[in-house]
This record gives structure tokens, C-alpha cells and sequence, in this order.
């Protein structure tokens, strides 16, 4: 059996889909603890629907959830935009940036949280200063 491959674009509008799933749930459950007084079925006291109550309450969800799908679609652009094509110089490693070219550290450092330490891998250290590596 083949294992369908997710592109990021499915993938984005499935979490999206999700989001809004979610929140949908969250109104319905709203309107019918209203409507079928779910409180009072699980021994709490009796109370008449409230529908402005319910309509506020749903206007808060539906605005939190319009607000978390924004933000997750910037987020998912920018993890789109990292996991793009990248021109890397074969040689000394730079990145071509429209005519400028980089160093990796830089650009990923401008894109991204990412931190930079360097150190020397047991090849480099043999090959570069005749020494083993200790770890």
C-alpha cells in the first residue's frame, strides 16, 4: 500500500481545517448547553435560555479562533519560506540572497531563532591540525 505524500500546502489546510473544526465544536457546545440546559441535566439549577448570552459568548470564540488560524498561517508561512530552495556555494557554503551571497549562520540567524556555535568534527580536526578529536 502507498503512503500518500503531504505537501505543505495540504498540510496547512488541513491544520487550518482542524482549527476551525475545533472552534466550531466549541459554538455548538456553547448553543446547546443553552438550548438543552445541560447544566440542569447534570444537577445543576434550572435556567431559561439566555440568547444573548450565548451569542456573546460565541462572538469571543469566534474571534480567539480567527485570531489563533491567523496566526497559525503566518507561522506556517514562515516555515514554508525555511524549508525552501536555498543556492548554496559549493565551496565555501554561502547562500545566495537575490545578488548577495551570505554566510549560512547569517541567513538562518535573520529567518529563524536558531543560535550558532562552532566547533570542529573529528575529520577536520585530523585533516586540518593532525590531531584526534576528543569528545
Amino acid at each position: 500500500m502507498e503512503k500518500k505524500k503531504l505537501t505543505n500546502g495540504k498540510i496547512t489546510k488541513r491544520l487550518i481545517m482542524y482549527e476551525w473544526i475545533g472552534f466550531g465544536v466549541i459554538i455548538l457546545l456553547i448553543w446547546a448547553s443553552e438550548v438543552f440546559d445541560i447544566p440542569h441535566m447534570v444537577g445543576g439549577q434550572a435556567t431559561p435560555i439566555n440568547w444573548l448570552e450565548a451569542s456573546i459568548d460565541s462572538s469571543f470564540v469566534l474571534a480567539l479562533g480567527s485570531f489563533v488560524i491567523f496566526e497559525s498561517r503566518q507561522c506556517l508561512k514562515r516555515i514554508k519560506h525555511l524549508e525552501g530552495f536555498l543556492r548554496v556555494c559549493t565551496f565555501c557554503k554561502r547562500i545566495r540572497v537575490g545578488n548577495e551571497w551570505i554566510p549560512i549562520e547569517q541567513y538562518i540567524q535573520a529567518h529563524s531563532e536558531t543560535e550558532f556555535s562552532h566547533g570542529l568534527c573529528s575529520q577536520c580536526m585530523e585533516e586540518h591540525y593532525g590531531m584526534a578529536a576528543v569528545d
